[in-house]
Order: structure tokens, then sequence, then C-alpha cells
């Protein structure tokens, strides 16, 4: 049997398949299809310093082989999310990372040290990207602006921390490096691509909020490539996202650099999925006379040219 441990340099995982912030809620949904004790881990919806609406509905419309979601990280705040749902997590046997958002340092500071002090977490994972909340994306387009949040964070707790990062920009490198030497432990690629939808009838945007994000199938290319030039550059470790639905590929984004993967939109229409790929991912490296996962990870073969 394959070794499936993985290593994010300071988190070390059973397994690299883990379930993706937003398309997993905060676990307990999902009962009935997941065995929990089976995963990599467990990343809960974004949770920000104070409640937040969300965005105005509608807040997702179907697309050609993926969805556009504007939620706007509706959630019930920092402070109830530790109370109430991190105990839940916590006993959930398997790691529980974070995804906090905020507006400002001095709030990523004050929850990542908060967690410090939790028992049950594994990791923080930083949603320095999300395109449809005010504020947020600011950070991850900037590599000075994305470089400080990460040197806050590891100020303020010694728990591994990832960087989420937004394609939304002219190239993910310069990003990618910055938070890599502000001490991110791993960065998790790729955030939803800003999108729209029109309803040309109505003469209207779809979503309420007009903008959304854009995941599944259809930005699995980009996510790949973006993974793979990211990977030829920084050396922290990667975890890959993107529209993986299949064996298939989380092992194309393993040999793409990435160490581990989220499933997130196939969490909509077939749950139980996750523990589906962890059952095939044996077999799957064994095809490849591979021992463990890390002896794929990064060796995507490029033919040399004349």
């Amino acid at each position: 049997m394959a070794a499936l441990t993985v290593s994010l340099n300071r988190l070390t995982l059973k397994n690299p398949i883990l379930v993706a912030s937003g398309t997993f809620g905060y676990a307990k949904e999902m009962t009935a299809f997941v065995d929990f004790t089976q995963l990599g881990g467990i990343i809960p919806k974004t949770v920000t310093p104070q409640p937040r609406p969300g965005n105005p509905p509608p807040r997702t419309v179907e697309t050609a082989s993926g969805m556009l979601n504007s939620i706007g990280l509706d959630n019930d705040g920092f402070d109830q999310f530790v109370a109430e749902k991190l105990p839940y997590l916590a006993g959930l046997g398997t790691s529980i990372i974070v995804n906090i958002a905020a507006k400002t340092n001095d709030d990523f500071r004050r929850m990542a040290g908060r967690l410090h002090e939790v028992a049950g977490v594994s990791a923080i994972e930083l949603n320095i990207s999300c395109p449809n909340v005010s504020g947020g994306v600011d950070f991850g387009t900037d590599p000075e602006l994305a470089a400080e949040v990460v040197a806050a964070v590891r100020s303020s707790c010694s728990i591994p921390v990832i960087a989420k990062l937004t394609p939304n920009v002219t190239s993910v490198i310069p990003i990618a490096k910055a938070v890599a030497e502000a001490g991110a432990d791993a960065v998790s690629l790729i955030n939803t691509f800003q999108g729209m939808a029109i309803d040309w009838k109505r003469r209207r945007p779809v979503l309420g909020n007009v903008l959304g994000g854009l995941s599944g199938p259809a930005i699995k290319p980009l996510a790949l490539r973006i993974v793979w030039q990211v990977a030829q550059q920084v050396k922290i470790p990667i975890i890959g996202i993107g529209g993986i639905q299949s064996i298939d590929d989380v092992m194309e984004f393993l040999l793409a650099g990435a160490t581990a993967v989220q499933i997130g939109t196939a969490n909509f229409y077939n749950p139980g999925l996750s523990n589906q790929l962890i059952r095939e991912l044996p077999a799957a490296l064994t095809t490849l006379g591979a021992g463990s996962v890390a002896e794929v990870v990064g060796t995507l073969q490029i033919p040399k040219r004349d």
C-alpha cells in the first residue's frame, strides 16, 4: 500500500485530499455522505471578525462546466464560530484548517492569535483572494500587502499558515513569492475566477451582486497552469484547487506540482467524492510505480525541444 501522508512544511496530513472552504459548510451538513475520519482535512467556510449577511440573491448560477457564486462570505462571525462550530469540528478525527478573512492586518492578527489558543485547529488558511467581497481581493493582488497579512498572522501565532491566492492577476508568481518569503507554510492555488452571467431577455445580470466567482471543471486547465508555473518558482508546498472531480484530476495536479488538493464545487453534486478519491489514490500511485504521494509531486516531464 502506498504511503499517503503528505507534509506542508509544519502541517502533516494523513492524505492529500482536503475539502475546500465554502463548499462543505461546517461539516455537519455532510454527515450522511462523508466519513470525516478518512479525509486529509476539512476547511470550513470562511469566517470573518464580525457577522456578515452576505451578498443579495441570487447568489449562485450554473454555467457551462461550472458555476458562479457570489455568496459574499455569509457567516455568523468569529466569536460564534469559535464557541459553537469549532468544538464540533475539532472532534471529527481529521485536521481542521480554519479559513479566515478580514479587511485589516490587525483583524487577521487578532483572529489568528485567538485560534492559536484553541485546541483542535491544525492550520489557518488566509482568504486574501475572495472576488466577491470589497477589501478582500486587494490583499491578494498586491505582493506587498499579501506579505504583510502573512507576516501579521505569523507574528501572533505558531499555527501553520496557508495563503489562498487569487488568479485574478496578471501573474500569481510574484504574490506567491511574497507570501513564501513572509513565512507562509504553503499556498492554495487557486480561488475562483471573476465572471458574470446575463439574463438577456430581462436585460439584467443574473447574480444579485452582478459579478461572481467561477469554479468547477471549466477552470481546471487554468488552475493546472498556475500550479505548474508557481511550482517552478516557489519552493513552499502548493495545495491545488480547481475543477477536481476524478482521480485523474488529482494525479494531474500532483504531477504539476501540488502536494495536496482541495475538492470544491464537486461536493455539491457528488458529496462522497472525497472519500472515493482517497480509496482510488493508492492504485493510481501504483500505476506510476510510486510508493508514496511525495514521489509523484512535481514530476511532470516536459519534452525537450531541439
